[in-house]
């Protein structure tokens, strides 16, 4: 499998009830459809997936499996607590046809993180994207054959043979330039084509540029990543004509003061 370019991290639309909001899920995806994003990451960390029931997950995974084009990779994160209800997630994502399980370790003891992964990668019948660690934990993760790439938000944790994904924007050329093989961003979410043009910028070796475009993104990125999050993320896709919408309790839409100073940020990265 291919893990190279851009895969979004997408939200998950709600409604201001905080019910999924079933249109503004096709109207998203239709319009990520007409991007080069090489696939998209389903209730991951900007899916709010936290937030989101088993049910509601199985729920979102279909509605956007259904959506999606042909030419976009999916992929579904199946974190959960516990490794019987994360093997359980892989296995209903594996039936609606997702291609890999991002696994986000919940826990933050290392040793009982490594054991999760290895649980998980001895029965997930889905290969694994390891995510949610320290490097040098995911690289000792990342030995079982089952897992196919880490995602770290720096593009490391490198062994041969595994893909390393990029989980921050702020990072993006640094990182693919150092070897990383591609990215999953929420950033991708909001402005997918400003990611998309760092990557073919890296893809053709057009090094000043792509050091240009990195430089254009940076602060609109370290806003959505270090400082706003899915609230942030949410309200520059509004921004963008994607739905963003408001984000699901207790989280809560951003301030005045943020909402201007992302307006700020990606008021050239429209479109």
């Amino acid at each position: 499998m291919k893990l190279q370019g851009i895969f979004a991290d997408i939200t998950t639309p709600f409604d201001h009830k905080g019910d999924i909001y079933k249109v503004k899920v096709q109207h998203n995806v239709e319009k990520w459809n007409r991007t080069t994003l090489a696939g998209y990451l389903v209730c991951g960390p900007a899916g709010e997936g936290a937030l989101l029931s088993s049910e509601e997950k199985i729920a979102v995974w279909e509605m956007v499996a259904k959506l999606a084009a042909e030419n976009k990779l999916l992929i579904a994160a199946c974190a959960a607590p516990g490794v019987r209800e994360t093997v359980g997630l892989t296995q209903r994502a594996a039936d609606l046809d997702y291609k890999a399980a991002f696994i986000e370790s919940p826990h933050r003891l290392p040793e009982t993180a490594m054991l999760y992964f290895r649980s998980v990668a001895d029965q997930s019948n889905l290969p694994l994207i390891l995510a949610g660690a320290e490097p040098d934990q995911l690289a000792a993760a990342a030995q079982h054959p089952n897992v196919i790439a880490v995602c770290d938000r720096q593009g490391r944790a490198a062994r041969p043979g595994l893909h390393v994904l990029v989980g921050s924007a702020a990072h993006l050329w640094s990182a693919l330039e150092s070897g990383a093989s591609g990215a999953i961003l929420d950033f991708a979410a909001a402005a997918p084509y400003a990611a998309i043009s760092i990557w073919e910028a890296h893809r053709t070796r057009e090094q000043e540029a792509g050091l240009d475009l990195q430089n254009r993104i940076r602060r609109a990125a370290e806003l959505i990543s270090e400082c706003c999050g899915v609230p942030g993320l949410k309200h520059a896709m509004d921004l963008n004509a994607y739905y963003g919408g408001p984000p699901r309790l207790p989280l809560v839409v951003p301030a005045a003061a943020t909402r201007q100073e992302i307006e700020e940020a990606f008021r050239e990265l429209k479109g």
